[in-house]
């Protein structure tokens, strides 16, 4: 209890709200304080007490170590759970941490705040939600760091991390960085192990930066892609006249990355014929043209990558054994996205970034967002995730996208679909669910037809007009947040012609209504744009006079001038 014997801000919070599960942190400061408001809970199930060795609570850095840790095995063990923080007691240096945590992305939470009794009001009430991803807020990034590394490669490893954006904050991912820029200063073969989508291109990149060798001499090559009859030629070159076609010499690919990385991918799909020969150069270093007597000696670094099982394949004489152990000198296993769930965040929002440079509008991803990123069961690994990303921000129509605009394509399961249903529980909403759930197949179905909406409609089973309808509706939520002056800049602008035609549609509809706000100031705006502009010839189409008529009649219906 606080003065007066007002509730503190846990009690405050409980009384508000109810968690499947709450956390209290305790430090050697504080374990008697802890005890007691446990003692104060009583009954409330789901308690559990963390105890934080933080011998000085003021330390930002330890205190961020610290953080890292507990809400790295807190979502490990509730994979897919929605997480709140409140930041109402507990340090000044600890709030900043929590805040910092969140915005950044490594931790998927929503920050809560607690108000003292004094400040509550109808319109601040006790506990509200902080949304960081307003724009009033900054954009936080986490930077990956390994300090306990000792780095002896002659280039920065750190740099090298951060140019590429790689994301290793996982233990299973920091183990396979801290073995591939170990091996990188050396010649040796590496062989990458992983499943589809795990990244081996990106870890073979930055082994090659890492490395020190010539920075534009990465060649990644994809074995699997090689015609059979031309994968001696495409990798080791060929001389004019040495097979039919051969109008000229041609260098191979071990040539055109002499002095730096071959990064040879899916190279169990690699013929016999021609690991023979990718034997030798792994031996010797000479490779030998097509129809050439001549040796040419070149220093290469091999990283080969496969996704099979290649002590399988050598069983089947698939792949020559004696290739692997020249290729496995030094072995780098990938782990799959859901073997590092936590990484998730902080890989959607370097997606995230990527494209924002593309976009005139920045778009952001709020906490339940990334929540559903981290609890969805990836297949395809990364390049599934950023596939579901990019997807989702090109169809948006909203800044923040929130976790029902995530348009993710579940995987083909033999179970029955009705299993998949959430169970009913108190705070459970019927009609947020349906209603979530209409929205992402009306948007599933219109990018699988690529914007075609009848070819959506039958999929779906509805008719075009339901639909469009569903779009359109998409489209005045956004629609009403804008200001009047947006929709005359709009009609100025002959290169944003559809989206002016939605206007027409949206005020063309409003005639049979009463008239709403948006579309009263649609009306306004565009008479005003109408009084300075009626001469221009991009208002005398069909449309624009369509859409001044309109006007015309809905601010006379309004009572407006």
């Amino acid at each position: 209890m606080g003065e007066d014997d007002q509730p503190g801000p846990i009690l405050s919070l409980l009384q508000s709200r109810s968690f499947d599960a709450i956390y209290l942190l305790s430090t050697p400061n504080t374990e008697t304080n802890t005890a007691g408001t446990i003692t104060a809970l009583g009954d409330v199930p789901g308690i559990r007490s963390l105890h934080v060795r933080l011998q000085d609570p003021t330390d930002y850095v330890a205190i961020f170590k610290h953080l890292r840790q507990i809400t790295k095995d807190i979502v490990e063990q509730n994979p897919g759970s929605e997480y709140f923080v409140s930041v109402a007691s507990g340090t000044p240096q600890m709030h900043a941490c929590w805040v910092l945590l969140v915005s950044s992305g490594e931790f998927p939470a929503s920050i809560l705040h607690v108000r003292p009794p004094r400040f509550v009001t109808a319109q601040a009430p006790i506990v509200s939600e902080i949304d960081l991803t307003a724009p009033e807020f900054p954009v936080v990034r986490s930077n990956i760091v390994f300090p306990e590394r000792v780095d002896s490669s002659p280039v920065n490893i750190q740099q090298a991390i951060q140019e590429l954006n790689l994301v290793a904050d996982h233990p299973k991912m920091e183990s396979a960085i801290n073995v591939a820029a170990a091996l990188a200063p050396s010649r040796v073969p590496i062989l990458l192990l992983g499943a589809t989508g795990t990244g081996k291109e990106l870890i073979a990149e930055f082994i090659h930066r890492a490395s020190g060798r010539e920075r534009d001499k990465f060649i990644a090559v994809n074995c699997a892609a090689i015609p059979k009859d031309l994968v001696e030629s495409f990798l080791f070159g060929h001389k004019k006249g040495s097979f039919t076609g051969a109008t000229q010499d041609q260098p191979g690919k071990f040539e055109q990355a002499d002095g730096g990385t071959l990064f040879l991918d899916e190279i169990g799909d690699l013929p016999l014929n021609a690991q023979a020969k990718l034997l030798r150069v792994l031996q010797d270093g000479n490779v030998e043209a097509l129809g050439s007597r001549r040796v040419r000696k070149v220093d290469v670094r091999v990283i080969a990558a496969t996704n099979r099982n290649l002590n399988k394949a050598i069983r089947q004489h698939d792949f020559r054994e004696d290739l692997y152990y020249r290729l496995n000198v030094g072995e780098i296993r990938l782990p799959t996205l859901n073997e590092r769930r936590s990484d998730i965040p902080k890989i959607a929002l370097n997606v995230l970034d990527r494209i924002n440079t593309t976009l005139k509008r920045p778009k952001r991803l709020s906490p339940r967002a990334l929540t559903r990123l981290q609890g969805q069961s990836w297949t395809g690994n990364v390049r599934d995730l950023q596939n579901v990303i990019e997807r989702s921000v090109r169809l948006a129509v909203k800044d923040v996208i929130d976790a029902d605009d995530l348009i993710i394509s579940e995987p083909v399961l033999a179970e029955d679909s009705l299993n998949l249903l959430p169970e009913p529980s108190v705070g459970f909403s019927m009609e947020e669910f349906l209603s979530s759930a209409r929205k992402q197949l009306v948007l599933r179905a219109v990018d699988a037809s690529q914007g075609n909406y009848s070819e959506a409609a039958r999929m779906l089973g509805i008719s075009p007009q339901a639909v469009h309808k569903h779009m359109k509706n998409l489209h005045i939520h956004l629609l009403a947040q804008q200001k009047p002056f947006l929709i005359a800049a709009i009609i100025r602008s002959r290169t944003r012609r559809p989206i002016f035609l939605q206007w027409v549609s949206l005020i063309s509809q409003s005639l049979n209504t009463t008239g709403g706000s948006t579309t009263l100031r649609c009306a306004r705006a565009f008479l005003a744009c109408r009084r300075s502009r009626m001469r221009s010839r991009s208002f005398r189409s069909t449309p624009f006079i369509l859409l001044n008529c309109h006007c015309t009649i809905l601010t006379s219906r309004l009572g407006t001038s």
